[in-house]
């Protein structure tokens, strides 16, 4: 059996000690329990727990849909990283969700997610979520991911000043 190879530049950044932070350093992945399982080149699996804050209808106990959606795009972005050679900033473009069914109540939910193509400006993924196998999929993925997302823009640039709309920001 041939070994993945690690994908780098993350794991020589990082280091497995502090491969925790993939997660943890996003808040929405930490409010919601997100863990790293598996990061190899091009690929990242991330578990969702269950929680009973996480469910969706109360009567059927099932995990809401939009949790399922976090998971999909935190594990297409880990992919992303994990395909790039040089690490930049990256933004979610797209991402298009297919539902096949209701997650089982109890269970952990799997999210698994291949980056199969990197290109310029935008990388392309596949994800699928699962409990006990990805061949049983709860649903599916298609993203498209911006490299460089904050390349040339000033710190604060969102924060203040007139929006699109004539709408001031920045909380003053």
């Amino acid at each position: 059996m041939t070994k993945t190879p690690d994908p780098a530049p993350l794991k020589g950044l990082l280091g497995d000690e502090h491969e925790h932070l993939l997660i943890d350093g996003v808040p929405h992945a930490l409010a919601l329990g997100l863990k790293l399982v598996e990061l190899t080149r091009a690929n990242a699996t991330v578990k969702l727990p269950y929680d009973p804050r996480l469910i969706g209808n109360p009567e059927t106990g099932v995990i809401h849909g939009g949790a399922v959606t976090t998971l999909l795009d935190n594990v297409s972005g880990l992919a992303v990283f994990a395909a790039m050679e040089e690490l930049t900033s990256i933004a979610t473009l797209d991402l298009r969700i297919d539902y096949m069914r209701a997650a089982t109540p109890g269970k952990d939910i799997l999210g698994h997610a291949h980056c199969y193509k990197v290109t310029r400006t935008i990388a392309f993924v596949r994800g699928t979520a699962y409990e006990d196998t990805p061949d049983d999929p709860i649903a599916t993925c298609t993203g498209a991911f911006m490299l460089g997302a904050n390349a040339g823009r000033k710190p604060g640039a969102n924060t203040t000043g007139q929006g699109a709309l004539g709408e001031t920001g920045g909380g003053k």
